[in-house]
């Protein structure tokens, strides 16, 4: 009973996300491709410098961060930016 719930709240939330940012981003991607683009954000941890952006930049991800204010996709994110950027999104 439990795992069900769980369940269900998990899909639901994916969905409730999967939405808001379709709406945010202002129609301009599907569900489909807004999921597919953040599967392929990836970043590489180099120690002692932070964050290295390791996918490549698209119309999805200027949209992304034309949106929320945050560039990810030309430099090193350093520990404090990543930092930041994660405050400033759960806001």
């Amino acid at each position: 009973d439990d795992r069900i719930k769980a369940h269900f709240t998990t899909c639901f939330l994916s969905l409730t996300i999967y939405r808001y940012l379709e709406q945010r981003l202002g129609g301009e991607f599907t569900s489909t491709e807004i999921i597919t683009n953040l599967r392929n954000m990836n970043f590489y941890l180099a120690p002692g410098e932070g964050y290295v952006p390791t996918y490549t930049r698209t119309d999805f991800t200027d949209a992304l961060h034309d949106t929320f204010g945050f560039r990810t996709d030309y430099e090193i994110v350093t520990m404090k930016q990543m930092k930041k950027i994660f405050r400033d999104t759960n806001k």
